[in-house]
């Protein structure tokens, strides 16, 4: 029965990590590498790599991600699954790009953050995360704006927007918003963001150390 839920395990993070690659298919194939800058390819890419990883590592008995990279990314998807059901446009079904007869956008919006939510909750072990965590998974975001700012600068029509406009979202669309704005929506995002990172630890604390689901030996 362990085996049995040890390959089950694997299985399922390996589904994540294929919808996390599949659905940025077109920024690591280079169809549409501009796809690359925003938040979304480029967390769901790097919860691909380490879902990958944590999958292989159930199935053979291997050296699993860090605590802390898997809490990050599994908060990373959580907010591309809130920020697009809450404040995104819904994609168009006749531009959005279908694999498997799903759109990719369902897979990054939608399967992929319930998939690392369902695994976070289920096969993780926890009671691992330091509170201070959720200040340190805030640190990518800053940086990724720096990247938006700076590169709309020295590029400024290369997309991925409507006509080479640089700026992936319009809450962070500088010469539409304005400084003002622009700092109003990303104090409340940090914000935001802080607080999901607070109840996800909050979560990992209050459940069982072990996984709900554990594939560990007996007697360990």
């Amino acid at each position: 029965m362990r085996l049995l839920k040890q390959f089950f395990v694997a299985i399922f993070r390996l589904a994540v990590a294929f919808f996390a690659i599949a659905g940025t298919f077109e920024a690591w194939t280079g169809e549409n590498p501009t796809k690359l800058v925003y938040f979304t390819f480029q967390t769901n890419i790097a919860l691909g790599i380490v879902m990958a990883w944590a999958g292989l590592a159930t199935l053979l008995r291997g050296v699993q991600p860090p605590a802390w990279l898997k809490g990050c990314l599994t908060l990373y998807a959580a907010i591309t699954g809130l920020v697009a059901w809450l404040v995104l446009d819904p994609a168009d079904p006749a531009t959005t790009p279908v694999l498997f007869g799903i759109m990719t956008s369902t897979m990054v919006h939608i399967i992929v953050p319930i998939g690392a939510a369902l695994d976070f909750i289920l096969f993780d072990p926890h009671r691992r995360y330091q509170w201070t965590y959720a200040l340190q998974w805030l640190l990518y975001f800053p940086l990724y704006l720096a990247f938006v700012l700076i590169r709309a600068q020295i590029y400024p029509h290369s997309g991925p927007g409507d006509g080479g406009d640089p700026y992936p979202y319009p809450f962070i669309n500088l010469p539409n918003i304005g400084w003002e704005q622009f700092l109003i929506n990303i104090v409340f995002y940090l914000v935001a963001f802080l607080v999901l990172g607070l109840i996800i630890v909050g979560i990992d604390k209050a459940l069982p150390a072990k996984a709900l689901v554990n594939t560990a030996r007996s007697g360990k």
